[in-house]
């Protein structure tokens, strides 16, 4: 059989896999046996045993875990509650200035931890009473949390983009850095529209009273909630850019400090170490499984021929490669209303890779583009993670889910517009990282 029927045969069994509901890991794995037998026979199994093990061994997986128990150190360490005390004396004053505030919390809380949920769930909780408590729409109040949750996948430390390392022999170091200047735009393009929409409709998100303003003394005062917040940010993402410490070492670094920041606190308890580790180990177990599943995908399709049929393939088509490229982004914007980012990148990296590098682009822009685009996956209906965490939080209030997918369309639509510039503009993500590694 050719691999042009032997490629339509198993993403076609994988799609009808995943319809009937089957675990993704039992779907890339298990197609992957199936061919691979069907082609080699049983001596196939030796090559997804052989990738196993490599992936196993692979030293920047160890980062996965070390990232995961540092965001659910930092759900429990306190340190969310004394950032938004910081930003909400600052910027309360201004219309709109609470939702603000509640996406630069997020952006910080999306360089310490990675997941998207951990922002969601922190400023639920903290932001969300706050900004009802003084009148402001409900949507535009949920909109921005779920909108600045969703950055914690783009905004270093990442754990798609370092699975996307895994997979495209990109250095996560230079994937982070490049990650850093799109995920500030975006983060400017929410607080942007949310500053512009409450001056135009001041009802939207009124500013502080009078009597609940702060001096500027006791702005001061409460700079001191962000020494711990930028210190972590330093110590993670700094020890990268600067060369001092590897991925894998700043890992370490980042879930030492968010014990320390639990202990501060003084919320260090053997139940909330206990807690946190269990969730890591949920969290990775599924992550590494479904890696091992795609690397034996990979693997047994490589090994098929496919590299060479997707040259052959590409060079057949009269289309530009941008048209291809544009064509990419589609697939993953459709993917990403079905399923989370780190399945599409599962699903789709066996093809979509070895084509991008083939058309000569840079693998580097094309995975923070694949992260960039895969952010709005968090936000659109009807499976977006961001809008079912919500959904839980607002339950007791409620607020149907049909207003909580009206809440996140203006912020899906600068999600879109923040896509567009990255995919237009690869200097936004090509930038720093050549600046930083140029010698």
């Amino acid at each position: 059989m050719s691999l042009g029927w032997l490629t339509i045969f198993m993403f076609g069994a994988m799609l009808l896999l995943l319809a009937t509901g089957l675990p993704m890991v039992f779907v890339l794995g298990g197609t992957a046996v199936l061919f691979g037998y069907f082609a080699w026979g049983p001596q196939s199994l030796h090559v997804v045993i052989a990738n196993a093990s490599e992936l196993m061994r692979a030293t920047v997986m160890v980062a996965v875990p070390l990232f995961v128990f540092m965001a659910y150190m930092l759900e429990k360490s306190g340190i969310a509650e004394d950032l938004y005390e910081v930003m909400y004396r600052w910027l309360g004053k201004l219309k709109g200035g609470l939702a603000a505030a509640t996406i630069l919390c997020c952006t910080v809380v999306a360089a310490m931890s990675g997941i998207s949920t951990t922002g969601v769930l922190l400023m639920g909780i903290i932001g969300l009473p706050a900004m009802l408590r003084r009148n402001y729409d409900i949507k535009l109040a949920m909109g921005s949390i779920m909108a600045g949750g969703a950055l914690g996948p783009l905004i270093p430390p990442s754990v798609v983009l370092i699975v996307y390392s895994l997979i495209s022999g990109e250095s996560v170091g230079k994937l982070f850095i490049g990650a850093v200047l799109p995920g500030l735009l975006l983060s400017m393009f929410f607080i942007g529209y949310i500053l512009i929409r409450c001056h135009l409709k001041p009802a939207a998100g009124p500013a502080l009273p009078p009597e609940e303003l702060f001096t500027f003394k006791q702005k001061i005062i409460a700079l001191k909630g962000v020494i711990l917040p930028i210190g972590l940010v330093i110590c993670v993402l700094g020890s990268i850019f600067m060369g001092i410490a590897t991925p894998t070492e700043a890992a370490a670094v980042g879930a030492f400090g968010s014990v320390a920041s639990a202990w501060i606190h003084r919320k260090l308890t053997w139940g909330v170490l206990r807690e946190a580790a269990v969730q890591t180990l949920k969290t990775v177990s599924m992550v590494m499984w479904v890696i091992f599943g795609a690397g034996c995908f990979v693997s047994i399709y490589q090994g098929l021929g496919a590299s060479q049929f997707i040259q052959d393939l590409l060079k057949s088509w009269p289309v530009s490669p941008w048209m291809i490229l544009i064509l990419m982004q589609a697939v993953w914007i459709v993917l990403g209303c079905l399923m989370d980012a780190l399945s599409i990148l599962m699903i789709t990296s066996p093809i979509f890779v070895p084509m991008a590098q083939f058309l000569g682009f840079d693998l580097l822009w094309f995975g923070v583009l694949f992260a960039v685009n895969t952010e709005m996956g968090y936000l659109t209906p009807p499976f977006g993670v961001n809008l079912i965490v919500m959904k839980g939080i607002v339950q007791d209030r409620g607020v149907p889910m049909g207003q909580v997918y009206q809440a996140v369309w203006p912020f899906v639509t600068l999600q879109f517009l923040g896509m567009l510039c990255v995919l237009f503009f690869p200097q936004l993500v090509t930038w720093l990282p050549n600046l930083l590694f140029k010698y």
